[in-house]
């Protein structure tokens, strides 16, 4: 389906989301299994200014009537960093608290049309389960299944001690041709270094343009200091630069160089309003919810002239092509923030579309 500009999904397209293909539409659930999985993470992945070494999550298998079984990814983005220490400011649902919620609801599912699956989408209390139950009714529309996925990505950036420049150099060369944006990690180091690191990613490709990620890391006058020594051209812009949207605003009104949001939106009050110098909104469906109110939430902030970009919550393989599909239908002219894959030692589904075994364990199995 072709959606018109200016924005990615028209009202009539909203209200098609979730609508099967005819020779499934009139199918019923028959069997539904809930798997845990746990994949190492090698090096540490960065969330926000802590560091994550390890990736749990579920996967749910769903058989509708007699075709083969479909899977989605069910990951919050909660739990411990690598010192042990609480991750703050994503997911507010822990794994256990998903895991109870699924075992006492999935049950009642058995035997009911694929339409159930989006019912209790918008039923349930977190926003993880939300995203994981509306996209398995989803994923088998026509929407979905011929979805073209561009195949370009933002590359992830970030300084590390130890990095050299022979490593940077070929990191930056790897990057898909056609590559033109990148993501840097900001707000971890030091100011002259992550400095230094910018300088020495555009002497390698000066072409390519930066999303800076703050998430927040940064005081207003911080910020400035930080922005004030980029190349101002290279900038798209800055997501989250400091603590809340009103200090974002006065490094905008003060350098002009436009921010985004990210850790804003996931609050659970979070109501979108326009502000001076905001370019886009980050979101990361795993912690937002489901698919209806992911595309609510596009729309109004299109509306406002303001890019959407989908991005990862570090789900692992299964996931991430799930959210490269949807962002193919939900924003097309978007190139959507994905490139966290890397630090994954084994995958979560293997090249047949199987479940990788050796990295997850079935919790429980239901059917009629």
């Amino acid at each position: 389906m072709h959606f018109d500009a200016p924005q990615p999904l028209s009202h009539s397209c909203s209200t098609q989301i979730g609508e099967t293909t005819d020779n499934v539409a009139q199918a019923s659930i028959r069997e539904l299994s809930i798997h845990q999985y746990k994949i190492d993470l090698e090096p540490a992945l960065p969330v926000a200014s802590q560091r994550i070494n390890q990736r749990l999550g579920l996967i749910i298998s769903a058989t509708f009537d007699n075709c083969a079984p479909e899977f989605v990814e069910i990951a919050p983005l909660s739990g411990v960093d690598i010192q042990g220490e609480p991750l703050t400011g994503f997911s507010p649902e822990s794994l256990s608290q998903v895991i109870a919620y699924l075992e006492q609801q999935l049950p009642s599912l058995i035997g009911q049309p694929i339409k159930a699956l989006n019912e209790l989408a918008n039923q349930a209390p977190f926003a993880s389960i939300g995203l994981g139950l509306s996209l398995l009714e989803f994923k088998s529309s026509s929407q979905f299944q011929y979805a073209h996925v561009d195949e370009r990505k933002v590359g992830l950036f970030y300084y590390k001690d130890d990095t050299s420049i022979e490593t940077l150099t070929q990191q930056v060369n790897a990057l898909p041709i056609g590559t033109y944006s990148i993501k840097v990690k900001v707000a971890q180091a030091s100011i002259e270094q992550e400095i230094a690191f910018i300088y020495q990613i555009l002497a390698i490709n000066p072409k390519l343009k930066l999303r800076l990620d703050a998430n927040q890391g940064f005081s207003v006058e911080q910020a400035i200091e930080f922005l004030a020594c980029l190349p101002k051209q290279a900038i798209e812009y800055i997501e989250e630069p400091c603590k809340t949207p009103e200090q974002s605003q006065l490094v905008y009104q003060s350098l002009h160089i436009p921010f985004a949001l990210d850790e804003t939106l996931n609050d659970g009050h979070y109501q979108f309003e326009m502000l001076e110098g905001l370019a886009a909104l980050i979101i990361k469906p795993m912690v937002l919810g489901n698919i209806d109110k992911l595309v609510q939430l596009i729309n109004l902030a299109t509306s406002h002239g303001v890019r959407c970009i989908l991005s990862s919550s570090l789900e692992a393989n299964l996931g991430i092509g799930d959210l490269a599909k949807l962002a193919a239908v939900l924003t097309p002219d978007e190139i959507p923030g994905l490139d966290t894959l890397a630090c994954f030692t084994q995958p979560l589904m293997n090249s047949d579309n199987q479940l990788n075994l050796e990295v997850c364990q079935l919790l429980q199995h239901y059917q009629g």
